[in-house]
Parts: structure tokens; sequence; C-alpha cells
């Protein structure tokens, strides 16, 4: 047990956990528990910071492709097409709440597989419909779910935009750590994951929330009557718009590159002048004011796991674990998903944690005999975990920065509770169940 608690791995965890749980800035949470692991793994502080600047470029591609998805997405809303869409949707559903809602899932998906602009959509296509979803008594909390299941299962089961990045993330880690894998293979076996929350989100649709919900119509809520349906035509830049994201998206599934997928979408944009040659620099920069910080994350997160590999405290961490475990796979997985939910939600980003997850879990997954199938499921489910539910994540924070427009959407209440009681739960389930149908 002394071995286990003064573990190089466990102290850093707890303090990356603890002062995540704080509120720290995650990257300072990650320099300051890979500082602390490094000393309690007898390594100097240079030598430290040298393993941790040399382990961040395992996540240089995965940045690359944050900061040109950023572009993409700046320049998607800078030419009005996102906001066009969700005025037409705003004229075209009259009563009909669960069309409606199907829709809202849609739209999500596609921001993360087909027009990869993430959450930057939903103040623009929410705010707008609020008052169509108050005449409907349309319990948001419906809404919040099916906007964080478009958010969160399309990145665990399909293998395109973020999705791409994610599995991707999954694939080097796990090779990285001795346990070969390819990155299109990833998603063959994470389907079942995407199944699992597609349930709890009928569950949420269909039952937790079914029943209406009445909200006031406040002065300031964005009205529906306010939409000028003269404005509501498509123009060239819209058309070259949609083209860049069929290039995008073609080009991310021949080449297996998501950098350059969105790098061929900005170049459509430019060559067509949908955005303006003047305006590249300024699109650039916005797009990493957009998704600089996320694409930091993931290069520091990489150095971290680095640090900890160089403690050489991973085979002690194994073989202080296994014990209790009591050689069960079942009993494992349970212990590997709280481990996993408790770090995401302090982090609030699941990408991050895969590089902590994967060097922390493969050695045990490797001296219990799981399949590589299971290893895939348990690493990807345990990274997902806590990011429905999350008060940091941007699962959480977009639905509620459309829903909360009119200040009657609590983000801890009416997103974070519900998206985490259905999706957690699911996720939590399924990896059980299949480890132990896997085996």
């Amino acid at each position: 047990m002394i071995d286990f608690i003064t573990n190089p791995i466990i102290i850093s965890v707890l303090i990356l956990c603890i002062l995540c749980l704080f509120r720290v800035n995650v990257l300072l949470s990650l320099l300051v528990s890979a500082i602390a692991g490094g000393i309690a793994g007898h390594l100097s502080v240079s030598d430290v910071m040298n393993s941790l600047v040399g382990g961040m470029g395992g996540n240089s591609e995965t940045a690359l492709s944050y900061i040109l998805l950023g572009a993409f997405a700046v320049a998607v809303n800078k030419n009005g097409l996102a906001d066009l869409i969700s005025k037409k949707i705003a004229l075209m559903i009259t009563s009909k709440k669960f069309v409606l809602i199907w829709i809202f899932v849609a739209m999500a998906v596609m921001s993360q597989n087909l027009i990869p602009v993430h959450i930057a959509f939903i103040p623009i296509l929410v705010p707008p419909l609020l008052t169509l979803m108050n005449k409907m008594k349309l319990d948001r909390r419906s809404v919040a779910c099916a906007l964080a299941f478009g958010l969160k299962a399309p990145y665990i089961a399909l293998p395109a935009g973020f999705g791409l990045i994610f599995q991707g993330l999954i694939a080097d880690n796990m090779t990285s750590c001795g346990v070969e894998v390819k990155t299109q293979d990833i998603w063959t076996y994470t389907w079942i994951l995407g199944v699992g929350m597609f349930v709890a989100l009928l569950i949420a649709i269909y039952f937790s929330y079914l029943k209406s919900r009445t909200y006031q119509v406040l002065a300031n809520a964005p009205l529906l009557e306010n939409i000028n349906k003269e404005d509501l035509r498509f123009n060239k830049s819209h058309y070259v718009t949609m083209l860049s994201a069929v290039v995008t998206l073609i080009v991310q599934l021949a080449s297996g590159s998501l950098p350059l997928g969105a790098l061929c979408g900005l170049t459509i944009l430019f060559s067509f002048r949908a955005i303006l040659f003047k305006n590249m620099d300024s699109l650039i920069s916005d797009g990493i004011y957009l998704m600089g910080y996320i694409a930091f994350v993931m290069l520091v997160a990489a150095g971290f796991a680095s640090v900890m590999k160089a403690t050489g405290g991973v085979d002690a961490l194994v073989n202080s674990i296994v014990p209790y475990m009591k050689g069960s796979k079942i009993t494992a997985t349970i212990l590997m998903m709280v481990v996993g939910l408790f770090i995401t939600m302090g982090i609030g980003t699941s990408f991050g944690t895969i590089p902590i997850l994967t060097m922390l879990y493969i050695p045990i997954c490797v001296s219990m005999s799981f399949s590589v199938p299971s290893m895939v499921i348990v690493i990807a489910a345990a990274a997902a975990l806590g990011d429905a539910g999350s008060p940091a994540s941007d699962t959480t924070l977009g639905p509620t920065s459309g829903l909360n427009a009119d200040g009657q959407h609590d983000h801890i209440k009416d997103t974070c509770i519900p998206t985490f009681i259905h999706y957690n739960t699911a996720l939590f389930i399924v990896a059980v169940l299949s480890v132990a149908i896997l085996g």
C-alpha cells in the first residue's frame, strides 16, 4: 500500500485532480503535477522539463488540427452561413418539438464531423429559436442533452472531423505504449459506446424530459418575429463555404489527415473569395484565439505523459494495483472508469486525458490480458466519462451559451446534471458489458 501511495504517477494525478477541482488553470495544473510527479520519481527539475518539452511533440498534429479547424470555424461564422441556417429553421418549424430536437442533434453532429466548427454554431443557432421553444413548452434540458450528444458521440464513434483527432490520439498513444493499433480501426470498436449514448439520448427526450415546462417570454429574449425573411437567401460565399466543407471531409477521409483536410477547405474559401485574402491574418489569429488554448492543453498533456514514463513508476503502479483488482477484468474496468471520470471532470476535456489514461491503463490491461478491442473501449470510455457533466467542458458550456440567452437555463441544474446522469451512466455500463463480452 505504501508503494501505491508514494508512486509518482498517483501523486501527480492526485495533484492534477485536486488543482483542477479547485479550478486552477489546466495548463498550470499539468505543469505543477508533472514537476511534482517527476520529483517524486527521483528526477531533477531539469530532467522533468526536458522530458516535458520533448514529449509535447507527440500531440503536434492534434494541435495543428485545432488551430486550422479554429480558423475554418471563424470563416463559417463570419460569412453568416450558420446564422442563415438558424433563421431558416426558425421559420420552418412550428409546433413539432421533436423535429426541432432532432434538428439540434443533426446540427451538433455536423459541427463535429462535416463542418467542424465545434460549439461556435450554438450561440448563433439556438437563441432565435428560444421564443418558439417557449411556445412549445419544450423542456430545455432535453435540448441540452440533444446538443451534448451531438458534440460528444460523434468523436467517439465516427472517424471524421474531431472524431479523427480523438481516435488518432487513442491509436497513437496506445502504439507508443506498446499496443499497436491503427486509427482507422478505433471506430470499429468504439461504435458500441455511441449506441449506448444514443439509447441515453432517447431516454432523455422521450422519458426524462418529455413533460412540458413553462418558461417566461422575456422582453430581452430573441424573437422569431425579428427575422427578416428578405435576407434569407444563399449567396455565393455560402455555397463556397458548403463546398469547402465537403472538400475538407473528402480530403481528411482519403488522406487520414485532418490538418490537410482543414487546409484544403481554407484554400477553397480563399480561392473563391468567400473570405477575402486580405483577411487571412485576422482569420488565422481568430482561429488561434478560438482553439489555441485547447491545442496547448493537448501538447502539455502529451508532455505530462512523457514525464510520467520517465519516472519509471508505471511498472511499479501496475504491480501495486493488480492485486487489489483480484484478477477480475470487470473489477479492473470499474476502477479504471472511476479514475477516468474524476480526471476528465477536473480537466474538462476528453482529448487532453487520453495520453494520461493510456499511460496508466495499458500496462494494467496488458498484464490482465485484455483484448485489443476491450483496451480501446476502456480508454475511450474512461476519457469520455466526465466530459458530459463537467462545468468546465465544451460539451456543457456550449449548450448553456445558447439555451441561457434569456437567462432561464441554469448551467449546473439544466445542463451539467442532466448530461452527467444520462451519458456517463451509459458509457459506464456499456464499457463494463463490452469488457465482459470481449474479454
